[in-house]
């Protein structure tokens, strides 16, 4: 019966003490809630949490399963960009030739008007009718015997031969 008092006495000390703790931890919890409150802003409570975790001593162990990955994943992005930038370059080659092609037509096109309006300009400039007309308004008249140098030489004067034309026969008879 003694040994029950005694453990009786013990359970009642050990009781008290953690009754005494109880409410230390209840009047400590309760002064942080009021200091918490008062500190306080807007209408959501901000909440506190220590942590008490310490990473200095972690350290990173090598994965080179990982690092094969990266490299392969790396390699064919690279492939990737590069052919992404083949194919872009391309393209805009493409579209700047396409414009370099039609200012060439555009220039092509402006040059056959430009022929076509010399040739005009030829044809009416070489009538004989217009130089025959100019030549009379200088007072000039139809060439004399020996007037006419020809380019080949020899006599000025000299009979030239008549040559017949045999297509031209043929349509005269």
């Amino acid at each position: 019966m003694a040994a029950s008092a005694m453990a009786g006495q013990q359970l009642e000390m050990l009781g008290s003490r953690a009754q005494s703790r109880a409410e230390s931890l209840t009047t400590r919890n309760r002064e942080m809630f009021e200091n918490q409150r008062r500190a306080r802003r807007g209408p959501t409570p901000e909440v506190f949490f220590t942590k008490h975790i310490d990473n200095s001593r972690i350290v990173k162990a090598d994965d080179p399963e990982r690092r094969r990955e990266m490299r392969t994943f790396s390699a064919v992005m690279s492939v990737l960009f590069v052919l992404v930038m083949v194919y872009v370059w391309q393209h805009f080659s493409a579209i700047e030739i396409g414009y370099h092609v039609e200012a060439q037509k555009q220039q092509v096109e402006q040059l056959r008007e430009e022929n076509r309006q010399l040739r005009l300009t030829e044809a009416q400039l070489t009538d004989p009718g217009r130089i025959d007309k100019i030549a009379k308004q200088l007072g000039l008249g139809e060439p004399q015997p020996g007037q006419v140098v020809r380019p080949e030489g020899g006599d000025p004067n000299a009979p030239v031969l008549a040559q017949a034309n045999t297509a031209a026969m043929q349509i005269a008879q």
